[in-house]
């Protein structure tokens, strides 16, 4: 009795197969698709379908390593989890931590910036002191969301996924009867095949959200069969609502038009819909990046608990809330910190940097798949990615070799915010010394 009493509360299974499917598409989708489709479509004309279609296939070689990874492994903090079982290298695993709290907190913050400047704009009172008010409210109730429960969360999610996807199945019901009408293999004026492919790593972003499934494992239920099949499934759901789209919107209006629109897809429906169509596609947006600022918020607090846990951030962090089932200091934690940035302006180039961190999340990620089928190859594998040559993953090698080109593809400007990111971590890492463990555990 004694040992219940002190024993720890834990956090709750409580989301379903449909749950967490919806939790990915959601976040696959996010205000990526409704920010992106023009400068898509700029580079590669009617062909953009066949874009999204190379982006899906690169997305699904590192989800296919997540899928397996997130049955073996399912806990809080995934990525932080898989790189410690595969390296035994606390450095290595804090710092890519440390990289997925620091591009959530910052991705949330500009997301939030961009739900306050819709609302601004649909309020017809866009002052800058307002915007930040909004963004700031907006993270205070998403965050009282995620401590109330990840069941109020869950729901949460579902509602405002099945707001945002309604406005892509609106542009592809819409786009019916302009079917055929224009040649989809046509690329812009002056513009060669191989645009299609350098479209990939712009692309590519907006599949980014697949990987925050395995970092809500210890609240779902029957984790090791239900993690893999939502990851598969969330790219299979958002990979066709891509593609319709993108062959919607050419179907609709002239690929040029598109792409010099400031709102792609409200021009598409206006078209169509006349100014009732924006209006309702604005809305819709106010869904999106409210969506995806609550699905980065509760990834980054689940980030920070399951790496106190093991002792990699200060423990106070792992406490969880008796009644809701939350890390609540975490959640806290993870609202301030994405209030802070609202307060220095245009943090964009900030956030996009971090994009750059997720490549190499992605990266490590497969070459741990590859380390462990090496060095444990008698752990059970609930779901085991195929093909292989003897114990060496083709998938995974394949997603390591694409995401470390992928690298390449960034500015420098880009990079260099991204290795001062990293600094900053290896410093933070050494000044916590006398409160964490700094030595894995074999």
């Amino acid at each position: 009795m004694l040992e219940e009493v002190k024993k720890k509360p834990e956090l709750k299974r409580r989301i379903s197969l449909f749950g967490v499917t919806v939790y990915g598409i959601g976040n696959v989708l996010g205000a990526g698709i409704y920010a992106l489709i023009g400068e898509v479509v700029g580079i590669t004309g009617n062909f953009s379908w066949l874009a999204f279609i190379i982006a899906s296939v690169t997305g699904a070689l590192t989800g296919l390593s997540y899928a397996e990874l997130s049955a073996m492994y399912p806990k809080s903090a995934a990525e932080f989890v898989y790189t410690e079982e595969a390296f035994k290298v606390r450095l290595l695993s804090f710092l890519l931590g440390w990289i997925i709290i620091f591009s959530g907190i910052l991705s949330a913050a500009t997301v939030a910036l961009g739900f306050a400047g819709y609302l601004a704009n649909l309020i017809g009172i866009p002052f800058i002191i307002l915007v930040v008010i909004f963004a700031i409210v907006l993270i205070i109730i998403l965050s009282l969301i995620n401590f109330i429960g990840i069941r109020a969360s869950t729901w949460t999610n579902i509602i405002f996924t099945l707001i945002e996807a309604s406005g892509l199945i609106l542009i592809i019901i819409i786009g019916i009867p302009f079917l055929g009408t224009v040649n989809y293999f046509v690329l812009p004026l002056g513009g060669s095949f191989g645009a299609v492919f350098s479209a990939v790593a712009l692309i590519f972003f907006a599949y980014i959200g697949f990987e925050d499934i395995a970092n809500i494992a210890e609240e779902v239920k029957e984790p090791t069969r239900n993690l893999p099949r939502a990851i598969i499934y969330s790219i299979i759901i958002t990979t066709a609502l891509y593609c319709l789209t993108a062959i919607s919107v050419v179907s609709i209006l002239p690929y040029g038009d598109i792409a010099s629109s400031p709102a792609p897809l409200n021009s598409v429906v206006s078209a169509v819909l006349g100014p009732t169509g924006g209006i309702i596609m604005s809305f819709i947006a106010l869904f999106a990046t409210a969506n995806t600022v609550m699905i980065m918020m509760i990834v980054t607090s689940r980030m920070m608990y399951g790496m106190a846990r093991d002792k990699a951030l200060p423990e106070g962090l792992s406490k969880v809330s008796p009644k809701h089932r939350t890390p609540v200091l975490a959640v806290l934690v993870t609202m301030i910190l994405t209030i802070i940035p609202l307060f220095l302006g245009d943090i964009s180039v900030v956030a996009n940097a971090t994009v750059f961190g997720v490549l190499i999340t992605f990266f490590l990620v497969n070459l741990s798949l590859i380390v462990l089928r090496k060095k444990k190859p008698e752990l059970e594998r609930p779901f085991k990615q195929k093909p292989n040559i003897g114990w060496l993953p083709l998938v995974a090698l394949l997603g390591c070799i694409v995401c470390f080109g992928l690298l390449f593809t960034f500015d420098l400007l880009i990079i260099t915010i991204q290795v001062i990111i990293v600094l900053c971590g290896v410093v933070v890492f050494y000044a916590m010394k006398s409160k964490i463990e700094t030595k894995a555990r074999k």
